[in-house]
């Protein structure tokens, strides 16, 4: 369970950004939409290595 502590006269919309902002790091939507559809770990691996791929070129062309 999530707790934001809110001191007096503090904005609505300012807890409310600290509330997203730690819900965010618990990851629970990222699991969630991961969970969502399953995906073989030969096909996560192939995404990865991809993307690792993808990455190194980016900092290729960067550094050029």
């Amino acid at each position: 369970m999530i707790i934001v502590p809110i001191k007096e006269g503090e904005n609505i919309e300012r807890a409310l950004k600290k509330f997203k902002r730690k819900f965010e790091k618990t990851g629970t939507i990222r699991e969630l939409r991961a969970r969502k559809n399953f995906e073989k770990p030969s096909v996560r691996n192939r995404m990865a290595k991809q993307k690792a791929i993808y990455v190194q070129h980016l900092q290729l062309l960067d550094e050029q």
